[in-house]
């Protein structure tokens, strides 16, 4: 059997300046990075013909450690759609170096429906995790050299919230000490690093609008507190402006293209685990400018990624999605119906039976949002047609549209028949108005709830005494009015990662509040997620070789 980079390596790539004139955007708009990656001014952008596009949601029920296969959904769906006729573009977000180098081995999509060069978009692609990295330690650089040179002026801070990032997965920078040494090495203090996706400067390329909105949310980004309580922004600095400039070609979405020459954006990369989990909204809006349908994805399942993509991107870009589709496999299944985990591939029909539970709470939580849902059974060689039929007979039930989707061993045309249900869901049902878990005029307390209670299914939630003060300053301050980013486990409901299926009456924690600023979000830490990986025990990088050029390991 063939792998994914063996595949991709098999495909012919058009001229990335063909791609782009296929979709109507002028090739002398492109900023080219080589012949087969470009990127597109934000400037291409055209607000007038967004509302004629239909925006796809692609999400997904709660993942196992292998996910679930919606990046390869969200792109084998876009190639179905235009193998049917349609005019249409997908909108993914980045990988990120730490998980391909982990547990994942990469994020463009598998088999059939990938996007390409994959090495490329694996590896560094355009350099904007680079210089989101590089932009967010410029501002560590900056305070630690103005706290350096005015401590003797009475120019210190009682509280430092600001971390460096690193796009690595590194378990023993989450918490250091820097500045030891000699006193010309500067102030010593405990420190830590974050992993880059996790990165309010992530957060902020990925909701602004141009080069100009970017630079005034890096200006209202909060570092620190003074000794009365005062915030400490990066505008006090005086260096926005100069951060900017190292951000000044990643604000731009970036043009590659499918397996079949669908264009594709892929641009921005923050987890949904920690962050928002959404590409950027330029490139949302990017593609919605150049196409009749625009395939996007959230990370994780729905109760992250979608519930995000709603309440915080969709709020802030006034995004009217016209469908989600919900992916599933029968492996999640199983692993939700309490099947054994090494043996999630052997036939087991009462386990599929159990862990649909999963998908209806999934279900239910999307026509929440007012949404109109597309079930899509991402299916692999493994699966049997009496377990297929459990879950179709399952969506009767809850009168949701059901198909199985084969773009992984077909492309496009093994999507068809998925892309077709999208068109016949939009046309004759498209999603209502979205309709939003809580208000901007809830309290922090309200919006934590809501998303707690009536997504995860919380009975209550226990704040610690950092979270409680964190919440006081959010009230001093004014900021109460932002939406919230619940930073938790990907793999269950709940805070527990083994608590499968759907997780009832248990109580959620909350660490810590952060405030996100410039993003414009209260980042709420629950359980013990942390925003720094570590590496697994074998990662994917003892996989990965270089010989004559050529990569491997990449999937």
């Amino acid at each position: 059997m063939k792998t994914d980079i063996e595949i991709a390596h098999e495909y012919k790539m058009q001229d990335i300046r063909d791609v782009a004139s296929g979709a109507g955007i002028g090739c002398e708009e492109l900023l080219l990075y080589g012949n087969y990656m470009a990127k597109i001014p934000v400037t291409a952008i055209d607000e007038s013909r967004i509302a004629g596009s239909n925006l796809i949601l692609v999400t997904a029920i709660t993942p196992t450690r292998a996910g679930v296969g919606k990046t390869t959904v969200s792109i084998g769906l876009s190639m179905g759609l235009n193998h049917i006729g349609k005019k249409a573009i997908v909108a993914l977000r980045e990988p990120s170096l730490g998980p391909c180098f982990g547990m994942k081995g990469g994020a463009a999509g598998g088999g059939h429906a990938q996007v390409v060069p994959m090495e490329d978009i694996n590896l560094h692609f355009t350099g904007d995790f680079h210089a989101i990295t590089a932009a967010n330690n410029m501002i560590s650089a900056l305070l630690e050299n103005h706290l350096y040179h005015n401590q003797n002026n009475g120019a210190c801070l009682r509280e430092i919230v600001w971390k460096r990032v690193l796009d690595v997965n590194d378990r023993t920078l989450r918490s250091i000490i820097s500045g030891v040494g000699a006193k010309a090495n500067g102030i010593t203090r405990a420190a830590g690093f974050d992993i880059t996706a996790a990165s309010e400067i992530m957060a902020i390329l990925c909701l602004a609008k141009d080069l100009e909105d970017l630079k005034q949310r890096i200006g209202r980004i909060i570092l620190g507190y003074g000794h009365d309580g005062t915030p400490f922004y990066v505008d006090d600095m005086g260096v926005a402006g100069a951060i900017a400039i190292l951000l000044k070609d990643a604000i731009h979405p970036n043009l590659v293209q499918t397996l079949e020459g669908t264009p594709a954006l892929v641009h921005g990369g923050p987890f949904a685990n920690i962050a928002h989990g959404c590409n950027s909204l330029a490139a949302t809006k990017m593609a919605m400018t150049h196409a009749d349908y625009v395939v996007t994805e959230a990370g994780f399942g729905a109760d992250l990624g979608a519930e995000k993509f709603f309440n915080i991107k969709c709020r802030k870009g006034g995004l009217q999605p016209k469908l989600t589709v919900l992916v599933a496999t029968l492996q999640g299944l199983k692993m939700h119906g309490g099947h054994d985990l090494s043996k999630l591939q052997e036939k087991n029909p009462e386990s599929v039976t159990r862990g649909l539970a999963n998908l209806e709470k999934h279900v239910v939580n999307l026509r929440s949002f007012g949404q109109n849902v597309v079930v899509a059974l991402n299916r692999y060689a493994t699966d049997t047609d009496e377990e297929i039929a459990l879950v179709r007979e399952r969506c009767d039930a809850l009168q949701v549209a059901f198909a199985v989707n084969d773009a992984y061993t077909g492309g496009g045309a093994g999507a068809a028949v998925l892309a077709r249900t999208v068109v016949a869901a939009i046309e004759n049902q498209p999603s209502g108005p979205l309709a939003f878990t809580y208000q901007d005029n809830d309290s922090v307390e309200d919006k934590i709830w809501k998303i707690a209670h009536n997504i995860y299914g919380a009975r209550n939630i226990f704040y610690y005494e950092t979270a409680r003060e964190s919440l006081r300053k959010i009230e001093e301050l004014g900021l109460g009015h932002y939406p919230v980013c619940i930073a938790k486990t990907q793999f269950s409901f709940s805070t527990d990662p083994k608590a499968y299926g759907v997780a009832t009456d248990f109580e959620m924690n909350i660490h810590d509040l952060i405030v996100n600023n410039g993003a414009g979000m209260i980042v709420a830490i629950a359980g013990d997620i942390l925003r720094m990986p570590g590496l697994p025990k074998k990662p994917q990088a003892m996989f990965m070789d270089i010989n004559g050029g050529v990569i491997t390991g990449l999937s």
